[in-house]
């Protein structure tokens, strides 16, 4: 399945892009998709999630669909296919 990624601020300036499409495997959750985007841009490495990986690093605000992920089941909310997935920085207003 297919989501598409939105950064904003330094987000969009560490991965060179302010959208991407990727693609994720079923049953893939948030904290799967946030892993992946730390290993594969290490600028983002400890923005998106906090160091113990269990929460997302300071107040970096997640959304679903305009919805913050912390409203559903966090980093466990599963992705699903066509998802709009927002990183925004919280000096950006979240």
């Amino acid at each position: 399945m297919e989501v598409e990624c939105r950064f904003f601020g330094p987000f969009r300036d560490a991965v060179d892009h302010d959208r991407m499409i990727l693609s994720v495997e079923d049953g893939a959750t948030f904290g799967d998709l946030l892993s992946r985007l730390e290993a594969r841009y290490p600028a983002l490495d400890g923005r998106l999630l906090d160091p113990e990986g269990d929460g997302l690093a300071g107040s970096t605000v997640v959304t679903r669909n305009k919805t913050d992920i912390r409203h559903l089941d966090g980093l466990e909310t599963a992705l699903s296919d066509g998802d709009i997935v927002r990183a925004v920085p919280s000096v950006y207003g979240g």
